[in-house]
């Protein structure tokens, strides 16, 4: 049996980003495109265009620094079989990688809200979307200024 340590994990993460590519490696762009953005939002949404409403995303609108940008989202829900949010998501269309965070929630969890901080790597649009049991999605977006970016490019 093989005990991965925290540094063993850091390590095979980081290897994971960079690809050799012709003898060179190549590291994640410093945006994404607008189709990579809207690639992992139709890939979380199962295609369904989310709807506005019910989700409530909270950040500031200006950072001085964008490598821990304070975040909250909250959906509007009983979290019952009839209006269950099954899962939470974070996308931001200036980073690498525009999906950001994720959150998986039951009806125990009693309510569907998150607060975590994330890294934003230049001025740009955060939008939370919550998935429902029902199929159905619904949206929140908000635009952050960053001073400095806090992901590297």
């Amino acid at each position: 049996m093989i005990q991965a340590t925290r540094r063993h994990v850091l390590t095979l993460t980081a290897g994971a980003v960079a690809v050799f590519a012709g003898g060179a490696i190549g590291i994640a762009p410093a945006r994404a495109d607008e189709e990579a953005f809207q690639a992992a939002i139709r890939d979380f949404t199962g295609g369904v265009e989310p709807q506005a409403g019910r989700v409530t995303l909270t950040l500031p609108d200006a950072v001085e620094n964008g490598s821990s940008v304070p975040v909250s989202v909250a959906v509007e829900s009983a979290m019952s079989d009839g209006d269950l949010v099954e899962e939470l998501a974070i996308f931001a269309d200036g980073n690498p990688l525009p999906g950001v965070a994720a959150f998986a929630f039951t009806a125990r969890s009693g309510v569907a809200s998150a607060g975590t901080r994330i890294r934003l790597a230049q001025s740009q649009t955060v939008v939370a979307i919550a998935r429902f049991a029902d199929g159905s999605v619904f949206m929140d977006s908000r635009a952050v200024e960053v001073t400095v970016g806090g992901c590297a490019a």
